[in-house]
């Protein structure tokens, strides 16, 4: 039952008569804050509203935290009581946000003015009633208070204003009154909501997966010297992340063998996440791939190409792993006293020993494991790939993340969360930046239209930022199992242009590595996960050239490093998908075939109006992929997809009547 208001809540509270609703973007009521990267605008829509016919005015606050005084900005009126406003954050770290509301008298009484001249009545009470309004506000305040008694003397003699406008008009007036509202009528929201501001790798990546450890010459284990080709590799193909699974020691205990052979014995060289033995655990690394200073090397390496690198964070030990003598309390054990390994039924994994986050010790654990995370920073690694981070405490992620931004707000955290999709976006509330998605299982134009919407436009679209991947070590779908080289080319386009963080495993993908371990796996045949693979990166077939294409396209315009402006459009072929990016006045429409067998064709709309094209000239659409240029007029354009030559379009849409665009070749 609710308590009634006091009488001294009632005299405070008397006053305060406009409404606060609907705030966006709010997530869960203020607890989370939403994410953007530097350089990006936060914008802010509300409902204000009060009773009877008074006009309403807001500002929108905001700071960096830590800082002591509010920045204001105007809220602007839209439609049915909604304002909006915005601001930009220009710094990493964190930042909050709030509002302010009050009943607008000035403004009001400008209104009814308006009104009462329109219809031709005597306005001299009513300028007087302006007059004091305005005196009102000067004793409210020392620095303009002569230039607002001033101003009330224009208004009760209805002086012209500087600009000949009546004095009741003139916006210099406007912008005083404005400026001074009656503090004891101002409604301040009773929530500070916040942003999480990081870096615009973020955003916008292209992500490029491989296992060091099959760098190796001749069939030999692969060290990070023999790695600096592949980094050429990948910054040719313009990619600007490469991630490295574990680079850690390997446990020797219960050793996975090709195939995920449980009986892998000593010469094999198991899972990269089968983390840790005598040599060292997740501080340590592999030493048949080098040192800590030729791991620095590579570091260097990769920056010098304009590459970042990722490292795997996967919280999880080999039984030989330090740890596990060290701490035996951090792990679960039977009732035979034997530690608990991994086990996701039917499977089991047991070269793995999770973590228990239930123990007396969490705390010394909790501490630890934000240390391993800590060391490689100071390292001079920024960005991390998260294993499986569903299966720990949520709790767990939302402080070390968050801790880790107050300290180190460069860091950047993937998300491998193929999950239940509340706990996927809760993941995603607590902190971790980007997040694996469904893609890799959306292939029909329903699922991938549904899916990209709610990505793009949803509300979860404030704190989730995906990152799609069509193929990874642990995941190869039905599509490119059965799609040949054609179905490669079609994931790879969709990936990459329907969101703005994508990565795929290589050289699986581009090599198009499709066999499955056994019919109705996911998994692959002879998987580098457990054991060296040797790859030949110039064979005829390969995909690289279409992705170094893809990539310069994706690096070279704005319209394809975002993810909000993305739209749908119709085509009348449930085989076709078509769907627009832009930025400004660059338009990119997408036509992409979900086929890999067959050419198919259909008739496409392309709305004239929204990519500011004429309704009755020619405009170009200028093909990104292959340099072709087309000339259509209308709406209604057919097109023609063989996914064996063409199985898509990236066209960047002119009107030739007013774009002077050049037509740069990615070739």
């Amino acid at each position: 039952m609710n308590q009634q208001p006091r009488l001294s809540d009632l005299k405070q509270q008397g006053h305060l008569r406009v409404v606060i609703e609907n705030v966006t973007p709010e997530v869960d009521a203020g607890r989370h804050p939403v994410k953007r990267a530097v350089g990006q605008d936060v914008r802010i829509e509300a409902d204000l509203f009060t009773d009877g016919h008074d006009s309403v005015a807001g500002d929108l606050l905001y700071r960096k935290v830590g800082e002591e005084d509010w920045q204001r900005t105007e809220l602007r009126a839209l439609v049915n009581d909604r304002f909006t406003g915005r601001f930009r954050v220009t710094e990493l770290g964190s930042y909050e946000y709030t509002l302010e509301a009050w009943v607008d008298g000035f403004e009001t009484w400008r209104r009814d003015l308006r009104k009462r001249r329109a219809a031709d009545q005597d306005v001299t009470v009513a300028l007087e009633v302006g007059a004091r309004l305005v005196e009102s506000a000067a004793e409210r305040v020392d620095q303009h208070a002569e230039r607002l008694r001033h101003w009330a003397q224009k208004v009760r003699h209805d002086e012209l204003g500087p600009a000949g406008d009546e004095a009741a008009d003139a916006a210099e007036l406007a912008a005083l009154m404005r400026s001074v509202p009656a503090q004891h009528s101002v409604r301040r929201y009773p929530r500070v909501l916040g942003v999480v501001v990081e870096r615009s790798v973020a955003v916008f990546g292209s992500w490029y997966e491989f296992f060091p450890r099959s760098c190796g010459r001749d069939g030999a284990h692969g060290t990070f010297a023999d790695c600096m080709d592949r980094l050429e590799y990948a910054a040719r193909l313009g990619f600007t992340v490469v991630y490295l699974p574990p680079i850690h020691p390997i446990g020797r205990v219960a050793r996975k063998g090709p195939n995920n052979d449980p009986a892998g014995g000593d010469d094999v060289c198991g899972s990269p996440w089968a983390i840790g033995a005598a040599e060292g655990g997740h501080k340590s690394i592999h030493p048949a791939l080098g040192n800590l200073d030729d791991f620095k090397d590579f570091l260097a390496r990769a920056n010098e190409l304009g590459l970042e690198v990722a490292l795997d964070i996967a919280f999880q030990c080999a039984p030989d792993h330090p740890y596990v003598e060290q701490h035996p309390n951090w792990f679960r054990h039977r009732p035979d006293g034997s530690i608990q390994y991994a086990e996701n039924p039917p499977k089991r994994y047991q070269d793995i020993y999770p973590f228990d986050f239930e123990t007396a010790d969490h705390v010394a654990l909790w501490k630890e494991l934000y240390s391993v995370v800590e060391f490689w920073v100071e390292q001079g690694v920024t960005i991390f790939r998260v294993d499986n981070p569903h299966t720990k405490p949520l709790r767990f992620w939302e402080w070390l993340i968050r801790k880790m931004q107050r300290h180190h707000p460069q860091t950047v955290f993937l998300s491998e969360a193929f999950t239940r999709p509340k706990v996927m976006h809760h993941l995603a509330k607590l902190g971790f930046s980007q997040s694996y998605t469904y893609f890799t299982w959306r292939t029909s134009k329903q699922e991938l239209t549904e899916y990209f919407t709610e990505l793009a436009l949803g509300p979860g679209r404030e704190y989730l930022r995906p990152n799609v991947w069509p193929n990874t070590p642990d995941i190869l779908h039905e599509y490119l199992q059965r799609g040949g080289r054609p179905a490669f080319a079609i994931r790879l386009l969709l990936a990459a242009t329907l969101a703005a963080n994508y990565g795929i495993y290589g050289p699986a993908f581009e090599l198009l590595e499709h066999l499955p371990a056994y019919p109705g796996s996911e998994e692959y045949l002879d998987s580098e996960k457990y054991q060296l693979r040797q790859w030949d990166l110039g064979r005829e077939d390969s995909l690289a050239e279409l992705i170094a294409v893809v990539n310069r396209i994706r690096n070279a315009h704005a319209a394809l490093q975002d993810d909000w402006s993305l739209a749908f459009h119709s085509v009348d072929n449930d085989s076709l998908l078509a769907f627009s990016k832009r930025h400004g006045d660059q338009v990119l429409l997408m036509v992409v075939t979900l086929d890999p067998f067959h050419a198919q064709s259909g008739w496409l709309h392309v709305p004239l109006e929204a990519f500011g094209l004429p309704q009755d000239e020619p405009y170009v659409a200028h093909d990104l992929l292959t340099d072709a240029r087309y000339e259509w007029q209308g709406s209604r354009v057919f097109v023609m997809l063989d996914p064996h030559s063409q199985p898509g379009h990236v066209l960047r849409m002119i009107n030739t009547r007013t774009s002077s665009y050049e037509y740069p070749s990615f070739l």
